[in-house]
Order: structure tokens, then C-alpha cells, then sequence
């Protein structure tokens, strides 16, 4: 069994050896999870647990505003999606309404995915039957 120490070891060292491909799938699985967790306090009438969870999603989509490359045409559209996203968590954080959580959390879950696909793009090598035409 896994000692609550042990696992925080396990969870930083995971997080330090990441590439920023997978820190930015951590992060979205994170907020995922904390979106989650929100809907569900919602459920049991725990408000200020659920005004804790939004907080932390608040608080990824802000590390992924300030974390994108403006270099990039893309990125302007990515601002536009996490600005709406963070509207809807304050929206949801003061009206707590489910309805804005499902909302919210179904975008993520979206982005998630996306960004996951693009990872497995990535990871395809550009070339890869030039190395069979010279035999």
C-alpha cells in the first residue's frame, strides 16, 4: 500500500519527468477531475467544497491562458475558448448551477481529447517508409 507521502513522491517526480505535452494533458485531466468534483458537491449541497473545486479549474484555465504561444494564429482562438470557459466557471461559481458545470466540464472533456489525438499525431514519425525506397 501506497503511503499518502509515498504517493505525493510518486505524483512530483511524475509531473517534474513530464514533457509539456503531458503536463498539459495532466492539467486537463485535472480539471476534469475538479469539475467533477464540483458537480458532485453541487449534488450533496456543499458549496463551499464546490466553490473550492471551481476555483481550481478557474485556476488551470488561467495557467493555460497565460501559457500560450501568441506566435501562433491558434492561440488567439484558444484564449477566446478558455475566456468563455472561465466566464461560465464564475457564472457557475456564484449562481451554482449544475447545468453551467456539465457545460463546462463537456468542453474540457472536448479539449482533453483533442489534445490527446495531437499527441498521438505527433508521435507518428514524418517518414516513415524512407527508409525501406533506398534497398
Amino acid at each position: 500500500m501506497i503511503t499518502n507521502t509515498g504517493y505525493n513522491k510518486y505524483q512530483s517526480n511524475a509531473i517534474l519527468t513530464a514533457s509539456p505535452q503531458e503536463v498539459t494533458l495532466m492539467l486537463y485531466n485535472g480539471a476534469i477531475k475538479f469539475c467533477n468534483q464540483a458537480i458532485i458537491s453541487l449534488e450533496n449541497n456543499e458549496m463551499e467544497k464546490a466553490h473550492n473545486y471551481i476555483t481550481r479549474v478557474e485556476d488551470i484555465i488561467e495557467e493555460f491562458v497565460v501559457t500560450l504561444d501568441e506566435k501562433y494564429p491558434v492561440a488567439e482562438n484558444f484564449k477566446k475558448m478558455y475566456d468563455y470557459i472561465n466566464d461560465r466557471l464564475v457564472e457557475a461559481n456564484i449562481t451554482k448551477d449544475k447545468e453551467v458545470l456539465e457545460e463546462v466540464l463537456s468542453l474540457l472533456r472536448e479539449l482533453r481529447d483533442t489534445w490527446k489525438e495531437a499527441m498521438k499525431i505527433a508521435k507518428i514519425p514524418k517518414n516513415k517508409d524512407t527508409t525501406n525506397a533506398t534497398e
